[in-house]
């Protein structure tokens, strides 16, 4: 399939001007996902698809991020002023996303949690409209192309999110993967070295009263406006609360830094400082979390709605449009992106009922997958061999991306397992970025609850795109490019970030991965996957389709377990548009190939185009195909 311009080919009407566009809203890091938006006052809400792609963007080098908030004088001119700006919003992203700055190593804002109080995010929009009209005097004929680049991607990420102002989202300040109840994850991003940064996790224990606080005014504003989560968001997320409400204080995950607190703390302090984050745990968090979740239980699922689709909320459609906007970096609409994702839908099957017919089943596809699901041979039992056999084949794939990739990073990677208290409600897997100063790598979470659910043949596919040459490899390179501002250092877009991560998935028969027929479809299960998405997302949220149509959808034409496809469908219900991104940016890398290799015939060498595309960060679609055709032409 070929994914063009307007006026130049494909499917469905046509892929119409891929825009300039930065993602605004990754997972924990969580495996798909999104992105930040930089210097917003909404704050990224940890799971969310703009923590996700945050937690899987670029990280820049550790003298920008420990940097003092005074800026060095500019070189002068347009491009000075550009420099200074971006530098300063950069500035005030950290400062109002303190989660942020730790999680990149920053340790200057360790002591708190973000303002989430409606004069606070009243005063971040005034700030991005100064900000815009600061940006607007700067002008672009005064710059180079990757200065006029940087201004139009970052004047894009500020005119979108006052757009989205408007939508009042941040009146959702939660959802079943992320918010302030799942904060305490924070701590396996942070450093534990010193008493100081124990004295500010304790500060931050001692202030999670208001910032729950916080977020209940806001979760009762959203009930006044109307905006709510569906029903089925909300019944999920409310055990989580009272798990975390009815924990002892001592087991809770907030207290985990002081159970093997850092030897180069004096023995003296250890004993003191866990004396007072117990006393934060009991006192200040878990009276937090009972007041949250009598708020929810009592007012929220009473106010939640019974339909899922974004279109039953106030200015639903419009809101649904801009989100495809934001996610895809083109002009496709909902209705036009369904019609590929049942196209690609049709394509992928065929491919399935090939390999169906070469295993030798006797039945049709949907007996196929019944099987796939239900024989205990295509899974494990025990969750320490699921885990083994995650390491195993994230070994096997390391000595082989040379054959792939001219350039590959320093920092390195490894696997965890997802938090056991987040595992039964979020995804198979997701990644988690290296810290910017070099004292954490980056890694891959993996799911191990309920392993009798978890297909091996889907290991192969899933590791190649979380890990190598998907997301750790994409970010990690990134982290090393010189002279790009911090806001694309740390951003990106999602269409890229994400459209990398299946594109990787497609490089398996190259590193010597698929040789089972049932591993090659698993990488078609995952391939149908974002396939899929395109056609439920679109359906949920415009087309009216119910829940339960969506999941029907999905298993007639997957073979991932109900388990998963049902908690991929409320994922998809949580944050309209973002599952879009896959499979759109996956579409046009592979088609900037095809046609590469066509131009070049012989000479074509995927090490240099993979370096090629690699080679600026996550940008918009469009600027790719433009750094392609001009590379096609200094080729040629």
């Amino acid at each position: 399939m070929t994914l063009a311009r307007r006026g130049r080919s494909p499917l469905v009407g046509r892929l119409r001007g891929l825009k300039r566009r930065m993602i605004p809203e990754a997972a924990p890091g969580r495996p798909d996902a999104g992105h930040l938006r930089v210097g917003t006052r909404a704050r990224i809400i940890r799971g969310s698809p703009e923590w996700e792609a945050f937690m899987r963007s670029g990280l820049a080098a550790l003298a920008l991020l420990l940097a003092a908030p005074a800026l060095t004088a500019p070189a002068g001119g347009a491009a000075g002023a550009l420099d200074q700006l971006l530098e300063s919003e950069w500035q005030r992203a950290l400062r109002e996303n303190p989660g942020m700055a730790s999680s990149l190593g920053d340790r200057r804002w360790n002591d708190r949690w973000p303002d989430d109080s409606l004069a606070a995010i009243e005063g971040s929009h005034a700030a991005d409209r100064a900000a815009l009209e600061e940006l607007d005097a700067i002008d672009p004929q005064g710059l180079s192309t990757t200065d006029r680049l940087n201004r139009e991607m970052y004047r894009n990420e500020l005119q979108e999110r006052l757009d989205q102002y408007r939508w009042r989202r941040h009146f959702v300040p939660l959802n079943q993967r992320g918010g302030a109840h799942t904060e305490y994850e924070l701590a396996e991003r942070l450093r534990f070295d010193t008493r100081r940064d124990y004295e500010d996790w304790i500060a931050r224990l001692e202030g999670y009263g208001r910032y729950v606080d916080q977020t209940i005014t806001l979760l009762r504003a959203g009930i006044e406006a109307g905006i709510v989560h569906p029903r089925v968001i909300a019944e999920r997320i409310a055990p989580q609360l009272e798990a975390q409400a009815q924990m002892p204080p001592d087991a809770s995950p907030w207290y985990a830094p002081f159970r093997a607190m850092a030897a180069a703390v004096p023995a003296e302090h250890r004993e003191q400082l866990a004396r007072r984050g117990l006393a934060a745990v009991r006192d200040v968090v878990l009276p937090a979390y009972r007041r949250l979740d009598e708020v929810f239980r009592g007012e929220y699922l009473p106010a939640s709605r019974d339909t899922v689709g974004i279109w039953a909320q106030p200015d639903g459609r419009a809101y649904y449009a801009a989100r495809v906007r934001h996610f895809t970096t083109t002009d496709l609409t909902p209705t036009e992106i369904h019609e590929i994702g049942v196209a690609e839908v049709a394509r992928i099957r065929g491919e399935m009922e090939a390999i169906r017919r070469k295993v030798g089943f006797d039945g049709d596809l949907h007996a196929f997958f019944e099987h796939l699901r239900s024989d205990p041979q295509f899974y494990f039992d025990d969750p320490d061999e699921l885990f083994e056999a995650y390491l195993a084949t994230s070994k096997r794939i390391d000595p082989m991306l040379v054959k792939l990739f001219g350039r590959l990073p320093r920092m390195p990677y490894g696997v965890r397992p997802i938090p056991e208290a987040i595992a039964p409600d979020t995804t198979t897997a997701y990644y988690s970025r290296p810290a910017a100063d070099g004292s954490r790598a980056g890694y891959y979470y993996v799911n191990l609850y309920r392993p009798e659910v978890r297909p091996k043949y889907e290991i192969e596919a899933l590791t190649v795109h979380e890990a190598v040459p998907g997301h750790h490899l994409q970010i990690a390179l990134a982290m090393e490019l010189d002279g790009l501002p911090s806001f694309r250092r740390y951003g990106g877009v999602t269409a890229f970030v994400e459209g990398w991560g299946l594109y990787s998935e497609s490089l398996g028969p190259e590193l010597g991965l698929y040789q089972d027929p049932y591993s090659k479809f698993g990488q078609l299960t995952y391939e149908m996957w974002r396939a899929v998405r395109l056609v439920v997302d679109t359906g949920m949220h415009v087309m009216e389709w119910d829940r339960q149509r969506a999941i029907d959808y999905f298993l007639a034409n997957a073979a991932k377990t109900e388990t998963d496809i049902v908690n991929e469908i409320d994922r998809y219900i949580a944050w309209p548009g973002q599952a879009l991104a896959y499979k759109i940016g996956e579409l046009k890398i592979r088609e900037l190939r095809q046609k590469s290799a066509a131009a070049l015939g012989e000479s074509f060498d995927i090490r240099a185009f993979h370096d090629l595309v690699l080679s600026n960060g996550a940008i918009p679609l469009d600027s790719l195909e433009r750094l392609v055709d001009d590379w096609l032409a200094e080729q040629q």
